[in-house]
């Protein structure tokens, strides 16, 4: 029978041998959410190009979710700029991305306006419209806050950050619109090491 000194150092051994077989947890500049358990189910919207898409179909690549509207005077085109960015500095590494542009403003961004938006930026974005009641949907499985801007009924308010998913379809990051691009794409680059 081991003393409870020895037994001790035999235990911290154990545990530093364990630590040591497995793998080391993700370390993200922006904030991980890996155990939620929304944003995960799948939905069905209309691409730019007319074509209905689910979500289901981007698995297998790192996929970025922006939510805002084609008319955003602020926060939404500096933000897929941005993400334009994070596409070159990846090179052959941005065919495993998908960045989706998903509308707020179902109303004013039918599938002809998202077309004349979304590819501007990057020709593999894709931008995402429906239904009042679709668009809601998404947005309330996804957590994000949006609504007609009381001063200005040509604007809508609504949450700016980006929700990261990784290649097997789960949520695993919330994505600050401010965050540096350098920031942006370390965390996109450290998904696409995982394994699917």
């Amino acid at each position: 029978m081991l003393s409870p000194s020895r037994f001790s150092k035999f235990f911290l051994l154990l545990v530093l041998f364990v630590a040591a077989c497995s793998p080391p947890a993700p370390t993200f500049k922006s904030t991980d959410i890996s155990g939620v358990d929304w944003g995960s189910g799948d939905f069905e919207l209309t691409a730019h190009t007319g074509q209905r898409m689910k979500a289901a179909d981007f698995r297998g690549k790192v996929t970025v979710m922006f939510f805002g509207f084609t008319h955003c005077p602020d926060v939404c085109p500096p933000t897929m700029a941005k993400l334009a960015v994070l596409m070159q500095r990846l090179g052959d590494d941005a065919k495993r991305v998908q960045v989706l542009f998903v509308t707020v403003d179902p109303k004013n961004d039918t599938v002809k306006q998202l077309a004349g938006f979304v590819p501007q930026f990057n020709p593999s974005f894709i931008g995402l419209t429906g239904s009042d009641k679709e668009i809601a949907a998404v947005a309330a499985e996804y957590k994000v806050a949006y609504g007609p801007n009381p001063k200005n009924s040509a604007l809508v308010d609504h949450s700016t950050g980006m929700l990261i998913k990784d290649a097997r379809g789960k949520l695993r990051l919330l994505v600050k619109n401010d965050v540096p691009v350098e920031d942006l794409e370390h965390d996109v680059r450290v998904l696409l090491k995982e394994k699917n």
